[in-house]
């Protein structure tokens, strides 16, 4: 009841169950063109290394992702396979 009252917004297990599955798909999608997923789900990052990783994909490899879904697929990481 405290969180509602707060303004801070209550989602429900439903919905976070669907926002982690659609980060998820988002992840595999983006990050499944040029490599196999192992790649990346084989290793710890800390939030920065993750971050410092996609960057690197856009940048030096091409990939296609927005700064939107470069954030999602981030927290995705941080969130599965952070240190």
């Amino acid at each position: 009841m405290f969180l509602a009252a707060s303004g801070m917004p209550v989602y429900s297990a439903n919905e976070t169950k669907a926002a982690s599955n659609d980060a998820k798909a988002l992840f595999e999608k983006q990050c499944g063109v040029c490599h196999k997923l192992e790649k990346a789900t084989s290793k710890k990052k800390a939030p920065a290394e993750w971050e410092k990783t996609i960057k690197r994909m856009i940048e030096s490899r091409g990939a296609k992702i927005t700064d939107e879904e470069a954030k999602t697929i981030k927290d995705y990481l941080v969130k599965n396979y952070g240190k």
